[in-house]
């Protein structure tokens, strides 16, 4: 059986990056043949295999014919006269359209390893223009190689922008969509993701809510970097820098959607954000079709943050209410996603990077002292109902002034202040 390696785990092998998963093609085969060798057939749009022991992805090799509008529009033509490079031509980018034998040998018909040294991602043939979803890997794979000095081939851009014009974006599923933004959030370096859209113009048309930041003034104080958009891709870096979840970086990344809302005549100034942003998150969430528990971290962190970076300077009363917006006094499954996200914003500023960011370990201490507070204790004095849950919001009032007034005779003189916006 002639089986080739393919794609991602030969273009990582030569560039000496972590091979995660590897996938064949097969030349010369049929279905009956290979479920004759003991492969499990799997593939519902074109026959795909696996392998009876190592359980990886064996497919036919296959050419494409597009028959209608967007990604799905295509029929496919597996057979055992299909040649390899026949199945190489129909790849997205020249550094994915390599093939390697078993016994190392490449098969490189189109450029990739040269590609690959010249760090240029290249589309393979003019057919790229047949298949929206390209669009999207060209910029999730230039997010995960930007650290490496790859860069979009100028004749690759022109052709995304003339997709982009043509209204092929707009034929694409949310589901994919929405896939492709969940791996590119997960990539090195994911604001490299909305750049490339940006420059060729897909960026309005697939996530309008966070194109619209880009040219947004902020208060130069709190925002020397000035342009929202830009501040949103700084903090996503941040992120990036923090957590590899890509729920916190979503949330950070649409922190400051209501920005986008913000009447001009009122900018710099961007009073209410917080909750301006709340509907165009929920129609973005809507659109994409995104988990909720994405959307849940996403709304906590585009609502508290700013009282995140003021705790210093907040009432224990307020911050007691904070705690119970944040709904991390009956569980912590998105606290400390909260605070991460809090402190890449903070720090996704220009010059603010490596400020540190003090901020989360008050919070940390003051929702403890709150916790130490419980019914338990109230509802043996007799207390129920409204009562109780009044009495219970005072307690734990009190537990936090004290605490708070412990944290500041800590702090040394002249500890820092709010963080702004």
């Amino acid at each position: 059986m002639k089986a080739y390696l393919v794609g991602g785990a030969v273009r990582d092998r030569l560039l000496g990056l972590p091979v995660e998963e590897r996938d064949w093609v097969v030349v010369g085969e049929t279905p009956e043949s290979m479920i004759r060798r003991g492969f499990k057939q799997v593939g519902k749009d074109f026959p795909v295999f696996l392998h009876p022991e190592t359980h990886e992805e064996y497919a036919l090799a296959r050419t494409e014919r597009k028959v209608a509008p967007g990604h799905r529009g295509f029929t496919v033509h597996a057979a055992p006269d299909v040649t390899l490079e026949e199945d190489l031509r129909r790849r997205d980018l020249t550094i994915n359209a390599m093939a390697m034998t078993p016994d190392g040998e490449l098969i490189d018909p189109y450029g990739g390893r040269e590609d690959l040294e010249r760090r240029i991602l290249r589309h393979v043939s003019p057919a790229f223009v047949e298949d929206p979803l390209r669009i999207l890997r060209v910029a999730r794979f230039a997010a995960k190689l930007a650290h490496l000095g790859f860069r979009v081939a100028p004749e690759t851009m022109e052709l995304m922008r003339r997709m982009v014009a043509a209204g092929e974006v707009d034929a694409l599923t949310p589901e994919r969509v929405w896939q492709e933004l969940v791996r590119a959030l997960g990539e090195r370096t994911p604001a490299r993701f909305f750049e490339v859209l940006r420059e060729c113009g897909a960026n309005a048309r697939l996530f309008p809510e966070i194109d619209r930041l880009f040219g947004v003034p902020q208060p130069v104080k709190w925002h020397p970097e000035i342009d929202t958009g830009i501040h949103v891709l700084m903090a996503l870096a941040q992120a990036a820098r923090l957590t590899p979840d890509p729920a916190t970086r979503f949330a950070v990344l649409t922190h400051d959607l209501g920005k986008g809302l913000t009447p001009p005549q009122q900018w710099p100034s961007h009073r209410g954000h917080e909750t301006r942003g709340l509907e165009p998150l929920a129609q973005l969430c809507q659109r994409l079709k995104a988990p909720r528990s994405y959307h849940r971290l996403a709304r906590q962190v585009m609502r508290y943050h700013c009282q995140c970076h003021r705790v210093f300077e907040l009432r224990p009363a307020t911050i007691v209410d904070t705690l119970y917006g944040l709904d991390v006094l009956h569980q912590d499954r998105d606290f400390e996603p909260f605070l991460l996200a809090c402190q890449a914003d903070m720090q996704g500023r220009k010059g603010w990077q490596d400020r540190p960011y003090p901020q989360a370990d008050w919070w940390r201490a003051l929702r403890r002292a709150a916790l130490r507070v419980t019914a338990a204790d109230l509802v043996a004095k007799g207390l129920r109902g409204e009562a109780l849950g009044m009495a219970l919001r005072q307690a734990r009032i009190r537990a936090v002034a004290e605490e708070k007034r412990r944290l500041q005779a800590k702090a040394r003189e002249g500890a820092p202040g709010a963080a702004g916006t």
